[in-house]
Formats: structure tokens, C-alpha cells, sequence
């Protein structure tokens, strides 16, 4: 199995702000919490998550129907992400629903047929979020170096 890594950084700003950084030079992106816990200056990591999905399926979507030799002459998606409690009482994401639209020339509708049966598939976030996407989680002192925390210890 072929495998590519990427790595982006989080510097934190003020309070829950934090600036990412992107392995693309001059590409960053501002996160924060909502009121009353953030300053609400940018979008939250859910909001971040939502938007991954739409763009991923949106963009999956054109490459098939440009391949296809279809136009497209506009796309507008929306995602609609509810927030859920689990048993224990903690947020959770519990579902998105994403709505795509496309302008096209009505001669062209009739090559929607294989990239509607195909572009979900190519979307590498959908796809993995609903599979589910293992995560290890590691805490290191900055000022020591040392690991105080490590997920793969609660696991094994």
C-alpha cells in the first residue's frame, strides 16, 4: 500500500486562537472557538472538519465531470453537520449532510451517470471519516522533551 505524509503546525495565538500552518508555503489558517470559550475569530475545528468533507466531495465531484468532458458552469455546496452528546455527556460530531449543486448545460446532464456512481469514492476525507480514522495522540513537555502522555499506552 502506497503511503504520503503531510505534516502541518498549530501555533497558539491568544486564549483558544490558534494560527495552522500548511506544509505549502504562505498557506495558513486561523481556528478558534466559539463564545464563550474562544474569541470566535475563526472557524472551529468541527467547522474546519465540515468543510474538508464538502470541498473534498465538491472537488471529487468537478474532476470526474471534467475528465468526462462536461461542463460545469457553477457548484455550490453545503454541509450541514449536527453536533450530538454521546452516553458520557461529551460533544461528538454525529452526522453531516452535504447538499451539491451544479449549473451545467442541459446537454451535458446526460454524463452525470458514471462520476455520480464514482466521485465518493475518490473522496479520500469522506471516505476515511466514515470509515473511521485511527489517531495517535502524544504530549511532550517542550521544556524537558518528555513524552508525558501517549495514546498507544491506553491501547495496548
Amino acid at each position: 500500500m502506497e503511503q504520503k505524509q503531510f505534516c502541518i503546525t498549530m501555533q497558539r495565538l491568544n486564549g483558544f486562537e490558534f494560527k495552522v500552518s500548511f506544509d505549502q508555503p504562505g498557506q495558513e489558517l486561523m481556528i478558534d472557538e466559539p463564545e464563550p470559550l474562544g474569541g470566535g475569530t475563526g472557524p472551529n475545528a468541527a467547522r474546519v472538519l465540515s468543510a474538508a468533507i464538502g470541498n473534498c466531495l465538491s472537488a471529487s465531484l468537478l474532476f470526474c465531470l471534467q475528465r468526462a468532458r462536461t461542463e460545469v458552469t457553477d457548484m455550490k455546496s453545503s454541509v450541514t453537520t449536527t453536533i450530538i452528546r454521546n452516553e458520557k455527556g461529551r460533544f461528538r460530531i454525529g452526522g453531516s449532510e452535504v447538499l451539491i449543486e451544479i449549473d451545467m448545460p442541459p446537454d451535458s446532464e446526460n454524463r452525470l451517470g458514471r462520476c455520480i456512481d464514482l466521485f465518493e469514492d475518490f473522496c479520500i476525507v469522506t471516505a476515511s471519516v466514515r470509515q473511521g480514522i485511527e489517531v495517535d495522540v502524544k504530549v511532550k513537555s517542550r521544556g524537558t522533551g518528555e513524552i508525558i502522555y501517549d495514546s498507544a499506552d491506553r491501547h495496548e
